[in-house]
């Protein structure tokens, strides 16, 4: 055995060990908690056994008369785990809202803020409402955030001493409050506690898509979208260009380079024509690697991005403005209206301006190492209130996808034959089309869940669970919604979830798996994979042949079978390791970023209130500056020095970061010439945040200077009007077109896995 596997063995070992010990503590705890709840909570110490079991019985007393639902051992458990700085992993339908509901309670009552960051406004809105007699009870306040408030709603829900939001609201209000140009028009939103739902998911898998927020501009334009969406068209796929096995990058081969050249003469491509390059990728990613019904939707003459995550339309999100461009020209639709980037962030920097950060998920055990070296977040593995009754059977792999597919309407029908319901799950739009129709083909009604039609997500779920019920969806069914069971269904088995191939992440498979058996439910759930699901053909292209298979095209389980076996996780290893390389790479491209805004975001704050703005374009411009006071007086100069610096200090920052934005569309074009790209993106902006600062000063100065004066009055409504109103707020794919570090770090695995 490898010495690293050892290492990570003993590792695994050691940390189970202390789980364990913590674990049994808090069942001291709980098994503490006196029979007569205390009444007096003023002086609660979570550290302390004694106060947090007095805690606990009191809010288990709390649950019990105000919501109907007293906790079972289990939700009192994680509610420990939670107040004593650990996050937890629960099992689908063990009852998280209640038990985040407990631990905010107990934060609230310390006097500490506390928001609870849910998947969506639904979720935020509906468990605000749902665990508010829990908080009242206590004589706490609760509010909720949702899309379309006005700043006086969000106050009021910021107000709260418990919040819930959207990870996306919370993150949208964060930028607002950055750019507020006075501190009464921010939220006032304290950031102490914030715990997150679905943490795993929010903390990794979405960890790397910016919420941005942007005012109107005019269309982004690039002349040569419309012509190179046709021109890449017409490359030969492996001979002009080649995609990466991840799908996530796609170049061209030198033969291409010569191609393109020779279709395009006079164009210098490395040099004064490098824009016509950028674009020429561009277009070859939106053509290659994006694929409609599976990254995106077409519907009322727009591109719909689809989270990749989720399964859902996320009608907030689009690509960066020159992707986005290339996308819209390759399915002929006119441009989405120009935006100008006024602001951005990550959920990293957003969860990161907490005191205090605990999480909760049904699959966060998986993820604790890199969860723990990212955010500091340890994991409690809480068992479940009931044994788990659920058949989890072995991945089922086949030789090919059409074997694989005349295998799931095999079981699918046997199954919902049986009176069991059944929940197919498959991994795209696309996907769940083909399969909804190939069973409807052989006779078997079923009902259809995606993105198209997520909005009847509830009413298709609450259905889910009925007798010879099939329902055939992307990973979104469920999330946030149980399937409960009808009687005839639990006594004919429970419910069986039927995977179309493997996940890309194992965590999504535990996540899917745990659609069944909640709360001690019987069920069962079962993966059927090819050797030619993308997930092999991406992750282990050069795998070996099956010896054996059997009559339907199953790979038989033998000896010689061994490493054919394997190669699903195998492939789906990689998968996660390539994730979380792009996961730090995507962190390393936005760190110089995040450093310079922190700076940039402390001197706005100093200049929002007193003479501090003045100060500084004083010693800037004194001259200037001191003749334009003489002429309207110092209380004057003071406010309009605050809104001619702040709106400079936007507009600078705002155009810093659509510099980054075109720089990141070709940088990975600098991996030709043999040159770190990440290197070469940090050197670059390095430089030009250099010299933002004097920029800045000139701005205001000139801003200030140009102002009109009417009877010796400055005109401040004209400064306020040169600072752009943020009408959008929306989230953006990151846009990381490749490096050769990622190349090289895939071809050393793939050798590695061969010896």
């Amino acid at each position: 055995m490898p010495l690293t596997s050892v290492a990570d063995r003993l590792r695994e070992s050691m940390w189970r060990s202390a789980n364990d010990k913590r674990l049994k503590r808090l069942k001291r705890v709980v098994d503490a908690m006196p029979a007569t709840p205390p009444t007096d909570l003023t002086a609660l110490d979570m550290g302390s056994d004694t106060s947090l079991a007095g805690f606990l019985a009191a809010v288990g007393e709390a649950a019990g008369r105000e919501l109907g639902l007293p906790p079972f051992p289990n939700q009192y458990q994680a509610a420990a785990a939670l107040l004593r700085g650990a996050s937890i992993e629960l099992a689908t339908g063990e009852g998280k809202t209640l038990v985040g509901a407990m631990a905010a309670a107990g934060w609230a009552l310390q006097g500490r803020h506390v928001h609870v960051l849910t998947a969506n406004d639904y979720l935020a809105a509906r468990d605000a409402d749902w665990m508010g007699p829990l908080y009242r009870g206590f004589g706490l306040t609760c509010g909720a955030v949702q899309a379309g408030q006005d700043l006086p709603e969000r106050q009021r829900a910021y107000g709260a001493d418990v919040t819930y939001s959207s990870v996306a609201e919370a993150g949208f209000d964060l930028l607002r409050d950055r750019l507020a140009t006075h501190p009464n028009r921010r939220t006032g939103a304290r950031r102490e506690v914030v715990l997150v739902d679905e943490a795993d998911a929010v903390l990794l898998d979405e960890a790397r898509v910016p919420l941005v927020l942007a005012a109107d501009a005019e269309p982004h334009r690039d002349e040569h979208a419309v012509a190179l969406a046709a021109y890449v068209r017409g490359l030969e796929a492996g001979e002009d260009y080649v995609v990466a096995p991840d799908r996530r990058t796609v170049n061209l081969t030198d033969a291409g380079l010569r191609r393109v050249e020779a279709d395009h003469p006079g164009r210098d491509l490395f040099g004064t024509d490098s824009e016509f390059l950028v674009s020429l990728n561009l277009a070859l990613h939106a053509h290659a690697v994006l694929e409609r019904d599976i990254d995106y939707l077409v519907a009322d003459g727009r591109v719909w991005l689809v989270s990749g995550s989720r399964g859902r339309v996320d009608r907030l999100q689009r690509w960066p403005d020159g992707l986005q461009l290339a996308v819209e020209a390759k399915e002929a639709l006119g441009s989405a209206p120009g935006l100008q980037v006024l602001d951005q962030l990550v959920v990293a920097e957003l969860v990161g301006g907490y005191e205090q950060l605990v999480g909760m998920s049904a699959t966060m055990r998986a993820a604790d190492e890199e969860l723990e070296s990212l955010y500091g977040v340890q994991t409690v593995v809480v068992p479940s209130h009931l044994p788990c009754r659920r058949d989890d059977q072995p991945t089922r792999l086949y030789a090919t996808s059409d074997q694989r597919d005349a295998a799931v309407a095999a079981l699918v029908g046997e199954a919902s034959g049986d009176g069991r319901p059944v929940l197919v799950a498959t991994q795209s739009v696309r996907e769940s089309e083909r399969i909804a129709g190939l069973l409807r083909a052989v006779g078997l009604d079923c009902v259809l869940l995606n993105a198209r039609n997520a909005t009847e997500e509830a009413a298709i779920i609450s259905e889910a669970g009925s007798a010879g019920r099939i329902t055939v969806s992307t990973q979104m069914a469920g999330r946030g919604t149980d399937v409960v069971l009808s009687k005839d269904a639990a006594a004919a088995g429970g419910l069986l979830v039927v995977g179309v191939g493997r996940f890309a992440s194992a965590r999504l498979d535990g996540q899917l798996r745990g659609r069944a058996g909640r709360q001690g439910d019987p069920g069962e759930s079962v993966f059927l994979a090819s050797l030619e699901d993308r997930l092999v053909t991406d992750n282990d292209p050069d795998h070996p042949q099956p010896a054996s298979v059997d009559g339907d095209g199953q790979v038989e389980e033998n000896r010689a079978n061994r490493r054919v076996l394997g190669v699903i996780d195998h492939a789906q290893r990689v998968s996660d390791g390539d994730q979380r390389s792009l996961r730090w790479l995507s962190w390393r491209y936005g760190e110089l970023l995040r450093v310079q805004r922190a700076h940039l975001a402390g001197v706005r704050d100093t200049c929002l209130e007193g003479p501090a703005a003045l100060e500084r374009l004083a010693g800037h411009a004194g001259e200037e500056i001191a003749e334009l006071g003489e002429r309207v007086g110092q209380d004057a100069l003071e406010a309009a020095a605050r809104l001619a610096l702040v709106a400079a200090i936007d507009a600078t920052w705002s155009a810093h970061l659509g510099h980054a934005a075109e720089l990141r569309e070709g940088i990975h074009l600098r991996a030709l010439a043999r040159e770190d790209p990440l290197s070469e993106f940090e050197k670059e902006m390095g430089a030009a945040y250099q010299g933002l600062a004097e920029q800045i000063l000139d701005d205001a100065v000139a801003t200030l200077l140009d102002a009109p004066v009417v009877d010796g009055r400055l005109d401040l409504e004209s400064l306020e009007t040169r600072i752009p109103s943020a009408t959008w707020a929306y989230t953006v794919t990151d846009n990381e077109l490749g490096s050769d570090l990622t190349r090289i770090g895939r071809s050393l695995r793939r050798l590695m896995s061969k010896d």
